[in-house]
């Protein structure tokens, strides 16, 4: 062995460090090999052998000796590859070795050192990773830097931006670009592009572009022409990989169809803002003089410093800061006088927002309201920067749709239109760019607003509220619009429904197309081969087509095979099952004959494929014969098309000579692509090229187009077209060319054009054949403009327009041979593939039409503003030129802006530019088609008004316009603005006459157009125009109208003509159908009133007419002229009319109430009026609604009178229809007929006494309704109106409660109307003097009264002043506290109104202001409610309904409970005092007071404090319990939820405290419980405010009720609670659901309570009072009786079932000892009860199943168990005794039952202290003998201290026969095991079931004994009786006292245990069957012979303390009574 071996073998022997940094070289190297090898075998990456090697490697990289080094970097990569994310530590220190020694070394070298990069992106390592990427980019040496790019390309282009952040290479290229080194700056430009696919060129471009030179700037903009698509990630991150599911269930998964991505394979979308560093704009600003200059009295100078922040802001990305001063600023110069500094500051602010983003939110929110209200101007450029920042305020995250809602609202109430439609606009905007879950939460507050606006008067903002409903309806649904579209007419729904339609139809194509594109587009996450590494180079971007990212992955995948671990299998077959989610590869591979061949295998016989090579053709004819054949005959084709076509055309290839073979081989591929399943594109690609060369050749020609055609139905025609268009054109044969282009005549006429790109197939045509010189190309072209023409029509035209004269007449020829024929025209053959639809945006026609937004440019928007004519014209003839270079086809994207500049051109000074913008117009509608009705934003009113120029040139132009318009987008879309352009009174009598005749042309057109008649009611008042040209043309409208208009339609819109013009059109419409019958007198005597479709209707008002909007229309309800007035009966005759005046019959009350919601009071609307009507129509009598909806207010106060007089006898039916009435007396104080009002204010009155004499109370909506309105209106002019306005406010406190009218008044004061605040104010005065008490908790309001005394008009301040001086008068000095911050002036007026008051009540002798408040509050705690009650202040029950007491109107001068809520209470009974008396905001101090007090007794529960608040616990729940439904239904009236989450409170912390909760009596617990599941119930509680926490809130409370209160009264009460409930005791009426559905859900949740009890029945048994448990079942099934029980059970009804249930738990808990806690039943009832049939089923059964051990002779029946039991008993006293003892033993042996076992025994002790309990333990450990002896003695020690657990009943007494000195025993029962599934639960005490007694006692009652024998005689008779009624009672006799007496001494006399040892054992004469409830015989026989005496001992069950003193209860009711009455 040489030196160097021995060396190396020694080394071998050295630790790691001492070999990898040992001197000799080769020792090194071999030990880098070994480590390698180390770390290959190391399969778990926690191995601790890597944590120690890892810090080797920043040397090992790092050495001298280039092979070392190299060996170095391999066992890096192993180690990485074995390592996780741990090692990424030790990341730094090694890429910074690596990158200092490794990149300038070998090629090998340098590649490995890539990979060991590669591989810590891979473990998570990027910071480091990119931190010595930035060193290496710094290296001198360029041989180094490219390495670097390179990697850093392929880490982005691998791993994806998530993992390798763009932010940090973007900052590292700038340096790179301006490199020395070519091959530098090529990769920095490789690396560019790279970045350029994962986040978008725009990004990269405005980051890099402006540090580049220009130079390299061109060339990468030539280069990113190839840059498409977006990038994904190939590789991934080592976490990823493991968190990967196993590659089979992948496969799987990908098996059927393509499965859809994840979202982590979805790129992640970049915001260049984050890439950016953000720039400080304050400091710069500063020093600017920017604050100087925005103070300048010139414009120019303001400007100039405003745009200096615009260019400071217009940075990506300003840093945060303090602009709250730059933003007031702004504010300001956005007001400013100068439109241009205005500007300059609107744009300032967009950039501010784009550059802040979130840190400008609060700004925007300030600025927002002054950007709206700028929107009132009209200059386009105003406008423009408006739009523009306030879209950018809402992109850029600075305002979402939640912030805006108010400043929305009040921008839609705007005065100015253009405010309100622009404002309405920007929201559709927002909505459109908002996501869904936004939309949701916000769409409530939107679509009302929207909604409102669709009734305004101006077109553009319906247009705006009609988008914006469009836009709601296409983010979330049509849901949120369901009821709001119930409310409009059928045009506005219509139009909206289409709107909806047209936006939502193209929402599935564009996610199918994306869907489509998804599935194809997506990589094959596959992972990097871990045996070789590939290196990318960052240069190889440069080459102009990016490489496919499949295809490396591929030969990643191939290349695996020299093994190394699992993981490349699992790529390899994931690669596998996605293969189909990558796109078609269409461009095929080069193959060599030999791989044909091999491949082909024995698909083809091999002497076929050599005849194919023949030289000799009639060889290779006989081989594509037989090849032809084979090919028919195979079965599985779709695997072998592509290897067949690749075989053709090989051989004999397409270089063919013999015509023959060349037909054969052509036959054999159009097979192949008609029979396959899915046609490979690239097979299309291989043969095309030969194919259309025979297509060229005649002899081949009709073979090659076949195949062509079936090609088309294979993989679609437009990719053939597409791939033809490049054949054809290079192609030097022309009649490639020529027939090429005629078999796609042919193909065009088969498939039509739905799959053909028109655009690209016209261009071809265009440029390549109509400019050959070949006439037969020419004429081939022709014919294919000609066939396209029959499919798109003559819009082709516009397309060729710059073709030579000669041919465009050779086209026109072509046209009329193939006429258009539209849609009609089905295609003759179907595409097999699924080919996307290539429609373009041009619609059904095909044809493409061009987005044209980037051409409409601010420049062009301006010049249209210009004041040089010159200018305008021009930029007019540009928007030609633009749509003529977009051949007359466009988009209406981006249109917006330029319809707007164009009608500003329409109110031109210069006629002759109004005439060119209006020929301009009708080319873009021409060119846009449909979609210009949307785009134009209503500009075709203003096309309109030109009509009203006298210049007949100007309205030829105009009526050009809208023949253009006509043709885009139908007529039936311009009617309504036609329609208002008819009753324009500005359109003069020519421009009425040339729109007449136009809208005729049109009409007569059509063969039937409904919506004509909407041109009815304009023609009809034309017809009497003055001018005869009108009237002859409005005639021959009308004419048109009335043939196209169908005859229902035209009866509808007849009733809205009156006069002179309905008897012109009747005379017209005779011809047409006979409508006499609408308005002949004997049939209705006037027109009747108008349905409620039509739209432009207005209210009938007192004069007939009304404005609404800018357009007065007359009143429906006229009588035409010449007919006779309305036939009503007089007033005096309403007794003669049979019908009743209110018909209620289908009144649907609760439907109405339910679309009211309180808001602002405002005029009624037309459509408000027109529902309003039809409800009058539906339920009043007719005379009754044909007087009150008269015009004439004479016959309106008719109709009160009827009402007046009939009132006393229709309360209940006015009470039915008082929301109608009601809203029709609004209607009436909003009009100003004097007489109608006084008489409505008389009838008021009446009405009001008459609902409090039927108890009834206004509902929320009723008050809604009226309330607002009455607040309002009580300012009238009229002295006499305001008082009885005043007296009937004061009134309707009887109606409705004073809290409730008290916020209406404070509404009032809000009014705009002097009178209306000065009348409110005192009111409010009023309010505290006489209803002080209950608006006590709203006292704050009088901030606002005092806000008033600075009011100028003196009559206010004189109001507010005497309105406070009354509440000081009440309060005393505590006012102070609640008028807010006043000025010294205000208060010096205020104290000196005080002391004037304080003298007047010195001299009335009223004492001083404040003082009653103590007096009262004394008067409270010292009387309680008694003082209360008897001033009738607290109703003893709580009313469900809206009836109130009529006596309810309180004695005001008590008001104890307002001077304590004031004050808040002092002590517990106050606080009591105000929870019961006080209104649910004053109670909220009470309980204040009890929830502290309630605290402090919680902490010291063994103090004095809790005895006394026990004392008072029933009383507080009591009050609680009733404040539940008062705070409750306050809060339901829109109030906050605040006294509601009090109340709760309360009482959850009063049943928390358990000692509290057992003191709640039952009564108490019925009330609350019930109040708690009827609010749970309650629909309304999720609506209301805070309405999931308050149901959250009950649902807790309910549960700690049933843990802590008394189980006893809750079982009861809940028992109670199933029988169905009282229907006044509902919250609120029913609505949709019956009271059985109610009680229904009610008994449902009752039983959940139960079920919840008994669940723990079995350890909580012994804390309930059975007797009353049983009693309250013995009640309920009596009460629903045998018969209903039966048919209850057939049903299964949950209430039965649960109370069977209770009771079967209860036996099966106490077996048969349940029978001795029967005292509070019956049992001697005649018949029996049935609880005793039930009791006697379940011990039945339960003894049957073994879950009852059976304790005697006899336990499961009712009779005489001593006379039907001969036999002695078996069991002996010893066996049972050891049983029982078993079963005790076993209890103390499980730790929930221990304690109750360790009792038992210490039972047993006492009672039988001669017994050895320890011999039974011989068996048992030292350790469970010393517990149980410890358990004992701590047992006894309990006893000595009396705390005995009352719980656990008497223990089992001992045998008759056991005596001192001889422990015999008497048998014993066993003890009861746990027979629950709960094993939480513990067991049951265990009940013995007979034993003997003394004979002496026997003696003693024999003769009692053989008394109840001879009784017993009737038994059996009874017994047999009973079984026929019902098979489980059992005959039962009546007791006596002298049964139960004897019983009981028994039983006495057994509990003792005394000394036993004189007595014998003779038996027992048998008691009353129904008293020895223990005993019953196991045969279900009775004695056939009862007088006999029984030998057998007799037995009774002996009875625990309950069971005993429930006898004892028994025996005083039969002492006193004589007998036991049934329950």
């Amino acid at each position: 062995m040489s030196e160097e071996e021995k060396l190396l073998k020694e080394a071998k022997k050295l630790p790691w460090e001492d070999r990898l940094f040992h001197k000799n070289w080769k020792v090194r190297n071999e030990a880098n090999i070994d480590l390698a090898a180390l770390c290959d075998s190391i399969t778990d990456p926690k191995d601790s052998r890597l944590r120690e090697l890892a810090p080797f490697f920043k040397k090992t990289v790092a050495d001298s000796n280039a092979p070392v080094q190299e060996k170095a970097l391999d066992a890096l990569i192993a180690f990485l590859k074995a390592a996780d994310a741990d090692a990424g530590r030790y990341g730094k220190e090694v890429c910074d070795a690596i990158v200092a020694k490794c990149l300038t070394g070998r090629p090998k070298t340098v590649e490995k050192a890539q990979a060991a990069f590669m591989l810590w992106v891979e473990l998570e390592a990027v910071e480091a990773f990119l931190d010595s990427m930035e060193k290496a980019i710094k290296n001198k040496v360029a041989k180094a830097v490219v390495p670097a790019i390179d990697v850093m390309f392929q880490a982005l282009s691998e791993f994806g931006a998530k993992v390798v952040p763009p932010k940090r290479i973007l900052k590292m290229l700038p340096e790179l670009f301006d490199h020395q080194d070519q091959n530098v700056r090529a990769s920095s430009k490789g690396l560019t592009l790279e970045l350029c696919r994962w986040i978008g060129k725009d990004p990269v471009k405005s980051i890099l572009f402006e540090k580049m030179r220009d130079t390299m700037k061109k060339e990468l903009e030539a280069e990113l022409v190839n840059v498409t698509g977006a990038a994904k990630p190939s590789r991934k991150i080592r976490s990823e990989q493991d968190r990967e599911p196993e590659p089979e269930a992948v496969s799987e998964a990908a098996g059927p169809g393509p499965a859809e991505e994840s979202v982590a394979d979805t790129p992640q979308e970049i915001d260049e803002y984050e890439l950016v560093d953000p720039v400080d704009i304050l400091t710069p600003l500063e020093k600017s003089g920017f604050w100087d200059g925005v103070k300048a009295t010139k414009w120019s100078e303001r400007k100039e410093a405003v745009a200096e922040l615009t260019k400071l802001a217009s940075t990506k990305k300003i840093a945060p800061g303090d602009f709250t001063e730059v933003c007031r600023t702004l504010k300001k110069l956005v007001t400013d006088v100068n439109i241009a500094v205005a500007v300059e500051a609107i744009q300032t602010i967009g950039n501010l927002a784009r550059g802040l983003r979130t840190h400008f939110s609060g700004s925007s929110r300030f600025l927002l309201p002054v950007l709206l209200e700028k929107l009132k101007e009209k200059k386009p450029t105003l406008t423009e920067s408006l739009t523009q920042t306030l879209q950018g305020m809402h992109k850029s995250g600075c305002l979402n749709l939640a912030d805006i809602v108010e400043d929305v609202k009040t921008a839609s109430k705007n005065k100015v239109p253009l405010v309100r439609s622009l404002t309405l606009n920007w929201v559709t905007f927002c909505i459109e760019t908002s996501n869904k879950a936004v939309v949701l939460k916000v769409h409530k507050d939107y679509v009302p607003i929207c909604m409102e606006c669709l009734n305004d008067g101006t077109p553009d903002v319906r247009d705006a509220a009609f988008s914006a409903l469009t836009a709601v309806a296409k983010s979330v649904g049509m849901r949120p619009l369901e009821r709001s579209l119930e409310k409009l007419d059928d045009v506005r729904k219509k139009k909206l429904s289409e709107m909806i339609a047209g936006s939502g139809s193209s929402v599935p194509v564009a996610t199918s197309s994306a869907a489509v594109k998804n599935s194809g587009g997506g990589l094959s996450s596959t992972e990097v081969s871990e045996g070789s590494f590939v290196k990318k180079s960052a240069a190889s971007m440069l080459s102009g087509k990016r490489p496919a990212p499949a295809a490396p992955a591929n030969k990643k995948g191939t290349s695996a095979k020299s093994g190394n671990s699992k993981k490349v299998d699992g790529a390899g077959r994931m690669e596998t099952a996605k293969s189909s989610e990558s796109p078609e590869d269409i461009e095929p591979a080069e193959m060599s004959l030999e791989e044909i061949e091999s491949r082909i295998g024995s698909l083809i016989q091999a002497d076929v494929i050599s005849q194919l090579k023949s030289a000799v053709w009639k060889e290779r004819l006989e081989a594509i014969s037989l090849l032809k054949e084979q090919v028919e005959g195979l079965q599985d084709l779709d695997r072998s098309v592509e290897i067949l076509v690749y075989l053709l055309c090989a051989i004999p290839g397409w270089n063919e000579k013999n015509v023959q073979v060349q037909q054969q081989v052509i036959e054999v591929i159009t097979y192949l692509a008609n029979s396959a399943a899915k046609f490979p594109k690239k097979c299309v690609v291989l043969c095309l090229l030969g194919i259309s060369e025979r297509v060229a050749d005649m002899k081949t020609r009709a073979h090659a187009m076949k195949c062509l055609t079936a090609f088309s139905e294979a993989v679609g025609p437009g990719f053939v077209f597409e791939r033809l268009y490049k054949i054809m054109k290079e192609h030097k044969n022309p009649k490639v060319l020529s027939e090429g282009l005629l078999w796609m005549v042919s193909a065009i006429e088969d498939f039509g054009v739905s799959h053909l790109k028109l655009k690209d197939l016209i261009e071809f045509c265009k440029d390549t054949g109509l400019q050959s010189s070949a006439a037969a190309t020419r004429n081939a072209t022709i014919k294919v403009l000609g066939a396209l023409h029959k499919f798109v029509g003559p819009d082709i035209k516009g397309f060729l327009t710059d073709v030579k004269p000669a041919l465009l007449s050779a086209l026109d020829v072509e046209y009329q041979k193939n006429p258009f024929e539209g849609t009609s025209t089905a295609p003759k053959k179907t595409v097999r593939a699924s080919e996307p639809s290539s429609l373009s945006a041009g619609g059904l026609d095909g044809l493409p039409r061009e987005d044209i937004s980037a051409k409409i440019t601010p420049t062009l928007l301006k010049s249209l503003e210009s004041p040089d004519w010159k200018v305008r014209l021009e930029s007019i003839e540009a928007v030609n030129k633009i749509l003529e270079e977009a051949n007359k086809r466009i988009q209406p994207t981006g249109t917006g802006e330029l319809f707007g500049a164009l009608r500003g051109r329409l109110y031109d000074s210069n006629k002759n530019l109004v005439m060119a913008t209006l020929t301009t117009i009708g080319n873009v509608a021409s060119a846009m088609g449909p979609g210009v009705e949307k785009a134009s934003k209503g500009i075709l009113s203003d096309i309109l008004k030109c009509l009203s120029d006298n210049k007949k040139h100007m309205r030829e132009s105009t009526l050009s316009a809208l023949d253009a318009w006509n043709a885009a987008v139908h007529f039936d879309k311009m009617v309504p603005y036609i329609t208002s352009a008819l009753t324009d009174s500005k359109l003069g009598a020519e421009g009425r006459k040339d729109l007449f005749d136009w809208s005729s042309r049109q009409l007569s057109g059509l063969s039937e157009f409904p919506d004509a008649v909407h041109l009815l009611k304009p023609a009809a008042t034309a017809m009497m125009d003055k001018s005869a040209d009108v009237r002859k043309a409005a005639d021959g409208c009308v004419t048109e109208i009335l043939r196209v208009s169908g005859q229902e339609a035209i009866e509808k819109n007849l009733r809205d003509i009156q006069g002179p013009a309905l008897a012109l059109i009747l005379e017209r419409v005779k011809p047409y159908g006979s409508f006499q019958e609408l308005v002949e007198p004997s049939k209705g005597g006037s027109i009747g009133l108008a349905s409620k479709t039509n739209t432009k209707v207005a209210k009938a008002t007192s004069n007939g007419v009304t404005k609404h909007g800018n357009r007065t229309v007359t009143s429906r309800a006229i009588p035409a002229k010449g007919l006779k007035p309305d036939t009503m009966l007089p007033v005096q005759g309403i007794s003669v009319q049979p019908q009743a005046l209110l018909n209620v019959k289908d009144s649907n009350k609760e439907e109405r109430e339910r679309m009211v919601r309180r808001s602002k009071f405002e005029e009624p609307r037309i459509e408000q009026i027109q529902d309003l009507e039809n409800d009058m129509m539906k339920y009043f009598r007719e005379d009754l609604h044909r007087r009150l909806l008269s015009t004439d207010f004479k016959k309106q106060v008719d109709g009160l009178e009827m009402l007046q007089k009939a009132l006393p006898s229709i309360g209940k039916e006015i009470i039915e229809v008082l929301d109608i009435l009601l809203r029709w007396f609004v209607l009436q104080l909003c009009k100003s007929n004097t007489t109608c009002l006084l008489k409505v204010l008389e009838f008021l009155p009446e009405l009001f006494d008459s609902l409090k004499g039927e108890a009834y109370s206004l509902t929320e909506a009723e008050a809604a309704i009226f309330l607002p309105c009455l607040a309002e209106k009580l300012g009238h002019n009229i002295e006499k109106v305001r008082e009885k306005m005043r007296e009937l406010t004061k009134q309707i406190v009887q109606v409705y409660s004073a809290p409730k009218i008290y916020t209406y008044i404070l509404d009032g004061l809000r009014s705009k109307n002097n009178r209306t605040r000065i009348e409110c104010v005192d009111l409010v005065g009023f309010f505290i003097d006489h209803h002080g008490a209950e608006i006590s908790g709203q006292l704050k309001s009088l901030q606002i009264v005092a806000s008033l005394t600075a009011e100028r008009d003196g009559e206010i301040r004189k109001a507010a002043l005497n309105t406070l001086a009354t509440g000081y008068k009440i309060l005393g000095d505590d006012i102070w506290r609640y008028v807010g911050k006043l000025t010294d002036a205000q208060k010096s007026m205020l104290d000196d109104r005080f002391k004037w008051k304080v003298r007047e009540m010195e001299k009335r002798g009223e004492g001083r202001p404040g003082e009653a408040r103590a007096a009262l509050r004394r008067s409270v705690r010292e009387n309680g409610p008694d003082v209360a009650e008897q001033s009738c202040e607290v109703p003893q029950t709580i009313s469900r309904k809206n009836y109130v007491q009529p006596d309810l109107n309180m004695e005001r001068h008590l008001m104890p409970r307002m001077l304590a809520g004031v004050s808040g209470p002092s002590n517990w009974n106050e606080a009591l005092d105000i929870i019961s008396f006080g209104s649910p905001e004053q109670s909220v101090e009470g309980m204040k007071v009890v929830c502290h007090e309630l605290t402090q007794a919680t902490n010291d529960p063994e103090g004095s404090l809790m005895d006394e608040l026990m004392k008072d616990a029933d009383r507080l729940v009591s009050c609680l319990a009733n404040k539940v439904a008062k705070t409750f239904d306050f809060s339901l009236t829109g109030a906050s939820s605040r006294s509601c989450k009090y109340v709760l409170n309360t009482l959850m912390q009063t049943f928390q405290n358990k000692r509290l909760a057992h003191a709640v009596k039952e009564n108490t617990l019925d009330n609350l419980i019930t109040e708690l599941l009827l609010w749970l119930l309650d629909e309304r509680v999720p609506h209301m405010d805070d309405g999931s926490q308050l149901l959250k809130a009950l649902n807790v409370l309910m549960l700690k009720i049933l843990d802590n209160a008394d189980r006893t009264s809750s079982f009861v009460v809940l028992i109670n609670l199933l029988r169905p409930l009282d229907p006044s005791r509902w919250p609120s009426p029913a609505t949709n659901e019956t009271f059985v559905a109610r009680n229904q859900k009610f008994s449902d949740l009752v039983v959940k309570c139960l079920i919840k009890l008994t669940k723990v029945l079995q350890s909580t048994i012994y804390d309930v009072d059975l007797d009353r448990i049983l009693q309250s079942i013995h009640v309920y099934l009596q009460e629903l009786g045998m018969e209903e029980i039966r048919r209850r059970a057939g049903a299964d009804d949950k209430p039965l079932r649960m109370v069977k249930t209770v009771l079967h738990e209860l036996v099966k808990l106490r077996g048969a000892a349940i029978k001795g806690h029967l005292s509070l039943v019956p049992i001697d009832m005649k018949p029996q009860p049935i609880i005793l049939a039930y009791i006697d089923l379940n011990l039945e059964t339960l003894a049957a199943a073994r879950m009852l051990t059976s304790t005697g002779p006899g336990q499961t029946h009712w009779g005489d168990s001593g006379a039907n039991n001969p036999a002695p008993a078996t069991n002996s006293a010893d066996a049972q005794l050891k049983q029982e003892l078993a079963a005790i033993f076993k209890k103390i042996g499980d730790k929930q039952t221990c304690t109750i076992g360790l009792y038992e025994l210490y039972r047993i002790t006492q009672l039988y202290p001669k017994v050895d309990i320890f011999a039974q333990l011989q068996n048992a450990s030292e350790a469970f003998r010393t517990y149980i002896r410890d358990g004992l003695a701590q047992m006894e020690k309990n006893a000595a201290a009396g705390r005995t657990p009352s719980s656990v009943p008497m223990s089992t007494p001992p045998p008759a026969s056991l005596s001192s000195s001889s422990p015999e025993f008497g048998p014993l029962s066993p003890v009861q095991t746990n027979s629950l599934n709960d094993s939480k639960l513990s067991s049951t005490k265990p009940e013995p079931t007979s034993f003997n007694l003394p004979p002496s006692y026997t003696e003693d009652y024999r003769g009692a004994g053989n008394a109840i024998n001879t009784a017993r005689v009737r038994a059996p008779e009874n017994a047999l009786a009973d079984q026929r009624n019902e098979r489980f009672i059992s005959g039962v006799t009546s007791g006596t006292l002298d049964a139960i007496r004897e019983r009981m001494k028994s039983m006495q006399l057994a509990a003792a245990g005394g000394n036993m040892d004189d007595y014998g054992t003779r038996p027992l004469m048998s008691v009353n069957d129904n008293l020895n409830l223990g005993l019953s015989t196991q045969t279900r026989t009775l004695d056939p012979h009862p007088g006999m005496e029984n030998p057998a001992q007799g037995g009774v069950l002996p009875m625990d303390e309950k069971a005993l003193s429930g006898l004892q209860a028994r025996m005083e009711r039969l002492k006193s009574g004589g007998a036991l009455e049934p329950l």
